[in-house]
């Protein structure tokens, strides 16, 4: 194959005289400024190729010979409009198939970030927008850093895609930050569905020094960078703590990753390695130690599978197969919510948010209705806190979402979408009350993670109003919105729904009107066939740890946890009810709902390392006498899910095997570096 062509981002230099920013002194100040360009809109962010990667090394050998010279002193680096550096070409490192090739990719990164961080005089990084990967530790190989408000995107997203942060990023992080904050940004981030940080987010941290605003953001880095370079400004970094305490602290870190993947994603232990590494604070043994690691991983099966899952699924996620013209979608400027519960309550936030428009959460009772309106306040003023947004921007949020117990109040909205709880006959009462009061052109939305929009609308008047917009919890964080088309919904308020998903951030698929659509209908599937082995004898333990293979952020018994045990037997009896004996019943859930157990075996939000407490085994077993081991429970589960995955194809839930991959991984949090579910079935045998 072919290496793919590079979209070279090119280095341009000048200077900058930084005498206007210091009134009352005439001693020359001289800035040699680099700005990386690809020459592209902001739709195409800067890469760093090797031809990208030599001119910026050209670029700052010639500063560095100025500066040596006295010509300059100081060195600075910024991106275009909303783009600082995305990082690798990950494109052209995704076709290197030899491991001399990924070696010397390595190595040029650090010769160039080398000559940087050996410069002569202070060096700053304008981070102008996006830094991720190489991109962020352009940034951190600099001495200061200034970053602009309004980023969303910054990070060390490596360990995501089955890499390491293989320019620096391993020594320098640490040296910036310290050691239990880089472990945060090297791997908890990218394992928290590659969770990315805000600009005030990384200041916080410390990876950035100042956060300013974007109308004036290079003029007011300059005038920073002056303040910094004459000592009215100072920077203080973290004391690294002894090596022993350093190596304790990611050798706990390593004991929580281990508890998640089980080995299942070697790249974070290549990261743990080399973290643990940079406690000997040796630059040259740590970017020696990630050129090796870097070379193995570049060719590792693992990356290629996380490419396969990111190109094939990028494309999809932005342009949904199934959509209906853009043009089609009705203007949403005002939205309501049947219900004000914590499902509700996070939807109002996140239309307000970033749609911006007015919300009206409606229930039954006051104290309802401001417990609701108390969770909005709540979460702002948690954003606040963080500094990710300001006290106008909360004040405003605040101004948006409002509350009532009057089913009229909801007439004027051009959407409402009802939010309550998850039973047919529950829904088609509320979908008939607003249909008395609202107007015949408000679209009527479901957020039901499993029923029939179908049969919610099969009583309207206006059946063709109604869609399913089913997003996922917890609202803020999940990346993913099931776009469900009912037998009689219209292209008008079809196309709206995915106008509102992408208006608020979310990654649409098409789903049709089939029970658990894509994501709980795989979920739920996995869930009941461990809870099946349990029922024929295996031991708790055992099936605990027989899915850790997969590397899911959370197990079946997590997942139990979470959603608790009614609603997953409600879930797994309204599938069975219309999917067959698939979805088995199991008599050790029954009992535990009308004992009222609540399966709380941990603390907190469950995640794959959660503990399982052994004693809920008293519930099972009702079929003791053929365990499974783990090897053979997790083969039964790819089975049934491939079972699924063929089912759902055939009945047309999804129009494309990559539809599937792309629910899970944002839906599920499906690993990337098995590359989706269908290519890790196919790999595996089972489909």
């Amino acid at each position: 194959m072919s290496q793919p062509t590079e979209r070279v981002t090119h280095a341009h230099v000048r200077d900058i005289d930084l005498t206007p920013f210091r009134p009352g002194t005439d001693e020359r100040l001289v800035l040699g400024l680099i700005t990386l360009d690809n020459g592209e809109d902001h739709t195409k962010p800067n890469t760093l190729g090797p031809e990208g990667m030599t001119e910026l090394r050209h670029a700052v050998e010639g500063l560095v010979t100025r500066a040596n010279a006295g010509e300059i002193q100081a060195i600075g680096v910024t991106g275009k409009p909303f783009h600082f550096a995305a990082g690798a070409d990950l494109k052209g490192a995704a076709a290197i198939k030899d491991s001399g090739d990924a070696l010397a990719i390595a190595r040029q990164g650090h010769d160039t970030y080398r000559v940087l961080l050996d410069a002569p005089v202070p060096t700053f990084a304008f981070v102008s927008g996006v830094a991720l990967g190489g991109g962020m530790e352009l940034a951190l190989a600099c001495d200061y850093r200034t970053v602009i408000s309004s980023v969303r995107n910054l990070g060390l997203p490596e360990v995501a895609l089955g890499l390491i942060p293989g320019w620096g990023g391993t020594f320098l992080a640490p040296g910036v930050v310290g050691i239990e904050k880089a472990l945060e940004v090297v791997l908890s981030n990218p394992l928290r569905n590659n969770k990315q940080l805000t600009g005030p987010a990384a200041a916080d941290l410390g990876l950035m020094d100042a956060v300013l605003e974007p109308a004036d953001f290079l003029a007011e880095s300059l005038r920073w960078a002056a303040r910094v370079l004459t000592g009215e400004v100072t920077i203080e970094r973290p004391e690294p703590v002894p090596a022993e305490r350093w190596v304790a602290t990611v050798d706990a870190a390593r004991a929580q990753v281990d508890a998640r993947l089980h080995g299942a994603a070697p790249a974070a232990y290549e990261a743990l390695d080399l973290l643990a590494l940079s406690a000997q604070r040796d630059r040259e043994a740590s970017f020696s130690a990630e050129d090796a690691a870097l070379a193995r991983l570049l060719v590792s099966p693992e990356f290629k599978a996380s490419m396969h899952a990111i190109d094939h699924n990028t494309s999809r996620a932005k342009r949904p197969v199934g959509a209906p013209p853009a043009d089609a979608a009705r203007d949403v400027r005002s939205v309501g919510i049947a219900g004000a519960g914590l499902m509700a309550s996070q939807l109002a936030l996140l239309f307000a948010r970033r749609m911006k428009v007015p919300v009206i959460m409606r229930d039954l009772d006051d104290e309802r209705v401001q417990r609701g309106l108390g969770f909005v306040a709540a979460e702002v003023d948690k954003l606040t806190g963080q500094g990710r947004i300001g006290e106008d921007e909360a004040n405003r949020l605040v101004g948006l979402v409002s509350g009532t117990t009057e089913l009229a109040d909801l007439a004027d909205r051009d959407l409402v979408i009802e939010a309550v709880f998850e039973e047919l006959e529950v829904k088609k009462q509320v979908f008939a009350e607003l249909e008395q009061v609202i107007s015949p052109e408000t679209i009527l939305a479901t957020n039901t993670s499993a029923l029939s929009v179908t049969a919610m609308a099969a009583d309207l008047q206006r059946p063709e109003r109604v869609v399913g917009l089913h997003f996922f919890n917890p609202v803020a964080q999940m990346p993913l919105v099931e776009v469900v088309r009912a037998e009689k919904t219209d292209d008008g308020a079809y196309a709206t729904a995915f106008a509102v998903a992408k208006a608020c951030g979310k990654s649409a698929i098409a789903v049709a009107d089939r029970p658990g659509f894509v994501v709980n209908r795989l979920l739920v599937r996995l869930l009941g066939e461990v809870l099946g082995s349990l029922e024929d004898g295996t031991d708790v333990e055992t099936a605990d740890a027989a899915l850790r293979p997969l590397g899911l952020p959370m197990g079946p018994f997590q997942l139990l946890q979470l959603v608790g045990p009614a609603v997953a037997k409600h879930v797994l009896d309204t599938l069975r009810d219309n999917l067959g004996d698939r979805y088995p019943t199991s008599p050790g859930l029954d009992r535990m709902v009308s004992d009222g157990a609540p399966f709380v075996t941990f603390e907190g939000r469950p995640s794959a390392g959660s503990p399982v407490d052994p004693s809920i085994a008293g519930y099972f077993g009702s079929r003791a006498g053929n365990s499974q081991s783990a090897d053979e429970l997790l083969a039964r589960v790819r089975d049934a899910l491939a079972e699924e995955v063929r089912l759902m194809l055939d009945e047309g839930v999804v129009t494309d095997s990559a539809d599937i991959d792309l629910a899970m991984i944002l839906g599920a949090g499906w690993p990337f570096h098995l590359g989706g579910i269908t290519p890790y079935l196919q790999r595996t045998g089972a489909l």
